[in-house]
Formats: structure tokens, sequence, C-alpha cells
């Protein structure tokens, strides 16, 4: 399957539909829909019509901003057709986040449903360019958003100023086949096709650029792990915004033949379950909060997950015990743990279906072939024999083009020498098995969910009686972190625990929002003036958290 790095996401999607034209490729139970790779094709083809209909270039920048719904996918296909780069957006955003995103990222198209329960992601546009209300869909010229001209909500619903999908589908009719395959021929494996945003230590979003040689390549690599093929059927629960869910996920099965299985628009760990006995899935991806929710209710409830073979670990550190439940409980005996980032598309080690289990319980796995891993002390920059921890560093086919106009970071990122700066503290065993031992970053992985406290503290100071903001995250059996916040007061302001949530609700992703919050009236210091964050998880005990917690 060598040659499929060397071909775009458009072309490995035609590849796999005039290999298995009536093989099922994507199907929603809830929604009684089963594309073949035929009719999953010719739906991202219409659709790519329609962008170019609209005026989409090569190289031009489109978000979306979706559940996991079928409209994503074949957004995700089509779009890669005509080599628009598409911005992922993360569907727990709020307004300050998504205005945020846009903008950097200069996204001229806005690809969206109507919101997750009701219209919140409508209110929130308006919100952000008033203008929709007055121009007609295609024209817009917003002032908190200069580039974004079209707005195509998924649904036949009208909205003033925004596109209809159908509305899309309508204009591409205009295009000709020729044209799009012109397109197509213009196209360079080596082009950015997906900018997947992350975080670092400065809390400044960062765009990662990711080619198609980037992403397919991994997605076989993964595959290949995986021993994935067109006789498998992948339940796919995580969100497609994400890497697992995007190229874990449906890449993989484009890659291999095998069927996109999507139980439900969000997480919900019953209708998986019911989609697995269903549609007797072979493999399921997960982070483990999503394990264990899934293995509490196979504790409760009955539900035969005996066709399960395979599938993914990923998103956060997973516990030796949950590790041994999906094996025993779920009979997933070739389920593998994956580690990976975002700027390495995302997978750097994954484990093997014929390691022995314990491997695939206590360690990450070892490097992806055509990926070098390597441990150096952060300290000297020297490399370490095995068994020696220090700072994970990757370098191959998997490792990100950069960052989205910041040169900058994406020098400290990247070396010299193509080596990927991980900010990961692990070690090599003698037989390249990792072993991640803890995060020289000092993210918060939220039942999979990346939290980085500067973003939050960057949100929380701009309450006025907040003078300072320091986040931590803290011990949760049920999503591994939570998020907590020690905050400083103006002089003569009063706040409680329960207003700085609310405060934080409807603005910033619930998952960032802080569990628990405590005030003081300074912070401890280094000698140089450094707060020192580790003296803040001193100060924490049970005790304490149980009283700062407040639920909104």
């Amino acid at each position: 399957m060598d040659e499929y790095g060397r071909i775009t996401l458009g072309g490995l999607l035609d590849c796999t539909a005039a290999n298995f034209p009536n093989k099922k490729a994507l199907i929603y139970p809830d929604r009684e829909l089963r594309f073949s790779y035929k009719t999953l094709r010719e739906a991202c083809d219409s659709f790519a019509k329609g962008l170019l209909g609209l005026g989409v270039e090569r190289g031009e920048n489109i978000a979306i901003l979706a559940t996991n719904v079928p409209e994503w996918v074949i957004t995700q296909y089509g779009s890669s057709k005509i080599g628009a780069v598409l911005v992922t957006v993360n569907t727990h955003f709020k307004m300050y986040e998504l205005e945020n995103q846009l903008r950097q990222s200069d996204a001229t198209t806005l690809i969206m449903v109507e919101g997750i329960k009701n219209d919140e992601y409508i209110r929130m546009l308006y919100d952000l360019c008033p203008e929709l209300n007055n121009c007609n869909p295609g024209e817009l010229t917003a002032a908190a958003l200069p580039c974004l001209k079209n707005v195509i909500v998924i649904g036949n619903k009208k909205h003033s100023g925004m596109y209809t999908w159908d509305d899309i589908i309508n204009i591409g009719k205009a295009s000709s086949e020729e044209e799009l395959a012109t397109r197509m021929a213009e196209l360079d494996p080596n082009d950015v096709i997906h900018m997947i945003y992350t975080s670092g230590s400065t809390g400044v979003p960062k765009g990662v650029m990711l080619t198609h040689h980037n992403l397919i390549t991994n997605a076989i690599r993964t595959s290949e792990c995986m021993k994935l093929s067109s006789a498998d059927r992948l339940c796919i629960p995580v969100p497609f915004f994400h890497c697992f869910g995007c190229v874990a996920g449906t890449m993989c099965c484009v890659a291999t033949g095998a069927t996109m299985v999507i139980p439900s628009k969000i997480f919900n760990p019953e209708q998986t379950l019911q989609v697995i006995e269903q549609e007797r899935c072979t493999a399921l991806h997960g982070t483990p909060t999503m394990f264990i929710m899934e293995l509490d209710l196979l504790r409760k409830r009955h539900f035969d997950t005996s066709s399960l073979r395979t599938g993914l670990v990923a998103g956060a550190s997973c516990s030796p015990e949950v590790m041994e439940k999906i094996v025993e409980v779920m009979k997933v005996d070739e389920i593998l743990v994956a580690y990976g980032q975002t700027e390495a598309s995302p997978g750097i080690t994954t484990t093997r279906t014929n390691d022995p289990l314990e491997m695939r319980i206590f360690t990450a796995g070892r490097a992806l072939p055509g990926v070098e891993v390597k441990i150096f002390d952060p300290d000297t920059d020297q490399e370490v024999p095995p068994g020696v921890q220090g700072e994970i560093r990757a370098r191959g086919f998997n490792i990100m083009r950069g960052y989205y106009k910041m040169p900058e970071e994406t020098a400290v990122a990247i070396d010299e020498d193509g080596w990927l700066y991980t900010g990961d503290l692990g070690a090599l065993d003698e037989n390249g098995y990792l072993k991640i031992n803890c995060r020289i970053k000092d993210m918060i992985i939220r039942g999979g969910e990346n939290v980085y406290p500067k973003e939050v503290e960057n949100f929380l100071v701009t309450h006025p009686a907040i003078k300072d903001a320091q986040v931590i995250g803290v011990p949760s059996a049920r999503y591994g972190e939570e998020v907590m916040a020690f905050l400083q007061l103006k002089e003569g302001r009063m706040l409680t625990p329960k207003e700085v949530q609310q405060f934080c609700k409807g603005q910033i992703a619930s998952c960032k929002i802080p569990e628990y919050v405590t005030f003081v009236d300074s912070f401890p210091l280094s000698g140089s003036g450094k707060i020192l964050k580790y003296k803040l998880q001193e100060m924490i005990t049970e005790q304490s958290l149980k009283e700062t917690a407040s639920t909104v």
C-alpha cells in the first residue's frame, strides 16, 4: 500500500471506490444511511463541485464546525478533491474560542451544523457576524471576521445570509466533471490539506498544518498495526474534529476499504454498544474515558461485543486495569494502545496485535514504520540510553509542515534535523517499546480532551474581579484529570466558585471550566519571580478538593 502515500486524499477515495465500489463505506444506523464506496465518492464529488462553484481555490482555508454527521466525512474528502485546507473546529467551543480560531485561520468558508442540541452555533455566529442578517449568502463582509465570506449550514432550514447544504449541491451542478478532474490533477501530495488546532504553554492556539502525505501514510501505517482490511467494520464514536477520529478513524477505513460505522453524532456509550452488536463491528476506537463508560454499562446490561477484534485506545493514558477489562469483558483481544500528537498527524508509536498482552497494557508500543523515536536529556540535549527517562522526540513522514503563520513557534517545535520535540517524558526499552512517564508541559487531559492551562488562565483574567489566575490539573477517577483554578482577586472584590463557573459557561468549552476554584492572596514564586505550579499541587488534598468544588 506504499503507493497510497504518493496520492492525495481525494485520489485515495477514488482508488478505494474503484477497488470496492459496492462495499459499504459509511453506515449511520440511526439514520438508516448506508453508503457504498461508489455512493460516497459521488457525494464527495457533488460537494467538491459545489465548492468550485463558490470559487474556493486550491490552498484556501475552509472550516467545519460539526458533530459526527455524514456531511463531515463528505466535506473531508470533497474539500480535499479541490485542494481546500480543512480547518477542524472543536464542537465544544464557545463564542470566544470560535472567533479566535476563525480569525487566526483566515477561513473564508464555514460549514456548520445548527448546534448540538438546538441552534446554539447559529446564534453564536449571528452574534459574531450581525452582518449576516442583511446580506445574501456568499456576500458576507464581517468586521469581526474579515476573511469569512461563505457560511454553509448542514440541513435544509434557511438562515439569513447563509447557504443550505442543498444550495451548495445545486451550485455544483454548473461545474463539470472535467473541471473537478483538472483541479485534482493540479494537487500535490505534499500540499497542506488539514489544519487542526492545538495549543501549548503560551496558550495561543496554533494551527497544525498537515499534508496529504502526512495523513495518508499515518493512516496506512496505523491500519497495518491493527491489521485492518476491507473485511473490517470500524465503530468510530470519537469526534471527527480530532486526529483520532478523522485520521485513525475515517482515513484508516478509506485506506483499506473498511467500513465506517458511526453510532451517534456525539458520544453515547449505550448507542455505541448497541451499534457494535447490531452491525457486528470488528474494531472500536475510544479514549480511556469512553471505554470506562462502556464497561460501566456492560456491568449493568448485556451487549454482544464478541465480534470485536481490534481498535485503538488513545487520547490519554490508559490504566492497566482498564486495558485488562477491555480484553476480558469486551473481548477485544487485539486492542492496541497508541501515542501521538496532532503535530505528528497524529501517530508516533503503537502496540501491535501480536504483542504480548503485557506489552499492550504497560507500554505505548514502538514507532510506526517510517518513524524514528529517540529519548533526549532535555537539559544536555544528548540522547540517553535505553531505560533512561528523557524527552520523547520523533522524526519521519508524520511530522507537520509547521504551525500556520507561526514560524518562531514552529522552529521551537521542530529542530533543523527534523526532530519534533514532544514535550513529553518517557523511556524506551532495549526493544524500542515506549513507556510514557509524565509530561514536561502542564497540559491537562480531561476525558481525552486536551485542556491547556494558559488558555483558561487567559480567559479567567478577563473577569473584572480577577487579578491573576493559575490553573492546574488534579486527579479524577472518572476523567483522569479535572481543572482546578487558583485565583487572586483584585482588592475589595469578592467572588464565589459558582460565580466563576457561571462566568465561564457559554464562553469556553465545558471541559475547560474549572471543577475546583480556590482563592489565594498570592502565588508561590521562585527566585526569578516565576510562579511555582508544583507548589500549588502540593497544597491540594482530598479535603481541599471537596471544599472548593462547585457544580454549575
